[in-house]
C-alpha cells in the first residue's frame, strides 16, 4: 500500500489548492432596448426592460 513518506506542509498543500478557487468573470450582455450592459437573465437597470417588456419603473431622479 502506498503511504506518504513525509507530511505535506501547509504551504505546499495550500499552493496546490489555490488554483481551484479562482473566480470567473460574469458574462455581461448588452440590452437590446437601450444598449446598456447588464447580467444575463436579469432586468436592465437603465431602462427596466426584460424580454421585450417593461418590468421595472425606472423614473427620473428627483
Amino acid at each position: 500500500m502506498a503511504v506518504p513518506k513525509r507530511k505535506v506542509s501547509k504551504a505546499r498543500r495550500d499552493k496546490r489548492r489555490s488554483a481551484h478557487w479562482k473566480l470567473e468573470t460574469p458574462g455581461i450582455v448588452a440590452c437590446p432596448n437601450c444598449g446598456a450592459y447588464h447580467l444575463p437573465h436579469r432586468a436592465c437597470k437603465a431602462c427596466g426592460m426584460y424580454k421585450g417588456r417593461a418590468v421595472l419603473n425606472v423614473g427620473e431622479e428627483k
